[in-house]
């Protein structure tokens, strides 16, 4: 997975001097307890896992390990974004596979859960360094610049100098509160750079162990690969499924109509009033021919959909499912998705209603299509017999494949004796203006 910029991430440029100072501050003292608590959790959980391992307790150990530490490099990712206003580069975690110990294992061979393991460690004397320095630089600077405000408040005579004491072994309090006033403001003055230096240091280290570009990109050309023979998939079965339904229906319906319209020639040459019956025949053929290719076009793109959106094109194809159907859409208003998100949400809602008319035995069909900044969330609920599944060769195997097209996902909880809940997750590619209509 690739990390998202989180919403209240504040570019530098929005802020002052000193609520960049401010900031950097704050990330450097939270950042100590939470260093401390990673530490700790990570040496204590990767030697019980190691040291049991021999008795398989210290696999499920290593594996809450690794996702308490996966748990914490977010935080820091977090906080690293925060500080600097800006997005770290992607990082990526495998899917764990399989069942069982197979799966346990899995995540034990997930290559970024360890690097957030080693980053724990590791940045526990970093982090303390950098806490230590920022700290101790600041407030010993505004200590030293406010000398004259508490200088009174202490022990004097020989063997009681401060700064100057411990540099020349001689004892003067003017020349004690100068050369402290003195050394306060360089710190002061330079407390910022140092503040950032130290900031600089520990986001250096979070991108070297807590980022994997790399990786990201893989994985992503990976998604993209599979995306593309998801795509061509589903477009070889929508061709073919269009060429069966093109054969069984209008065609067969327009062969009849040639096969009557060559009668009513032979006919109106010997026998003119036989042919009435014949020519109207023919007109119910083509009628009926009409009406099936108009239902193949609503199956692939309605002209709806293109004119008034998904809302109009949902109701109607609500409309024609011959089991009550329960319509929810929610989506912004005056707004337009983008073609292919409202051409794969429609296929998903048409699709998963023709399965409930065709298997399901329901009564009830609840449809909710909600939106957000990120993705179009399409809800399809039945109260029939369940039982539907993923599997190869099942209507939703190609509906997962179409979802796969535009990076969407599909799921389906389906037991048996119902209800079936179909969930699909749409990416939402962009918004556009509503059309006018002239």
């Amino acid at each position: 997975m690739t990390e998202i910029v989180p919403a209240h991430t504040v570019p530098f440029g929005d802020l002052s001097f000193g609520g960049r100072l401010a900031r950097r501050m704050g990330y450097i003292v939270t950042g100590l307890p939470l260093c401390i608590v990673a530490f700790g959790l990570a040496v204590a959980g990767f030697s019980a896992g190691v040291s049991t391992l021999v008795v398989w307790v210290g696999l499920p150990i290593l594996v809450a390990t690794l996702y308490v530490m996966r748990s914490l490099a977010g935080v820091e990712r977090r906080s690293a974004e925060w500080v600097t206003g800006r997005a770290l580069p992607p990082h990526y975690y495998r899917a764990p596979r399989g069942s069982g110990i197979a799966r346990l294992f899995s995540r034990l061979a997930e290559p970024q859960s360890w690097r957030d393991l080693l980053h724990a460690i590791v940045a526990f004397p970093v982090t303390i360094t950098t806490f230590c320095v920022a700290v101790s630089w600041t407030v010993g600077g505004l200590g030293s610049l406010l000398y004259f405000a508490w200088e009174w408040s202490l022990p004097h005579g020989r063997g009681n100098g401060g700064l100057w004491w411990l540099i020349t072994g001689q004892y003067d309090r003017a020349t004690e509160g100068v050369v402290n006033t003195i050394a306060g403001a360089l710190l002061v003055i330079t407390s910022p750079a140092v503040v950032r230096a130290m900031v600089g240091l520990r986001v250096a280290l979070t991108r070297s162990l807590l980022t994997n570009q790399t990786a990201a990109l893989q994985a992503r050309a990976t998604q993209l690969e599979s995306s593309r023979r998801s795509a061509v998939q589903a477009e070889a079965q929508t061709l073919r499924r269009v060429e069966r339904d093109i054969h069984d229906g209008p065609q067969q319906r327009l062969v009849r109509l040639n096969m009557d319209l060559e009668t009513v020639a032979r006919r109106l040459d010997d026998a003119p009033e036989k042919a009435a019956p014949l020519v109207a025949e023919a007109l119910q053929q083509s009628r009926e021919a009409l009406a099936e290719l108009r239902a193949l076009s609503r199956g692939i793109a309605p002209p709806i959909l293109a004119d008034r959106g998904l809302g109009p094109a949902l109701a109607a194809a609500a409309a024609r499912c011959p089991v009550q159907v329960s319509l929810d859409v929610a989506l912004p208003a005056g707004k337009r998705l983008a073609d292919a998100v409202e051409n794969t949400a429609y296929f998903v809602v048409t699709e998963a209603l023709t399965n409930v008319a065709k298997h399901a035995q329901a009564s009830l069909v609840t449809v909710v299509v909600t939106s957000d900044t990120e993705r179009v969330l399409v809800q399809v609920r039945d109260d029939g017999v369940g039982g539907a599944h993923l599997g190869k060769g099942h209507g939703l195997a190609g509906l997962a494949d179409r979802l796969a097209t535009v990076e969407g996902a599909l799921d389906v909880v389906s037991p048996d004796g119902g209800p079936t809940i179909l969930t699909a997750e749409i990416p939402l590619i962009g918004l556009g203006e509503m059309p006018r209509r002239v």
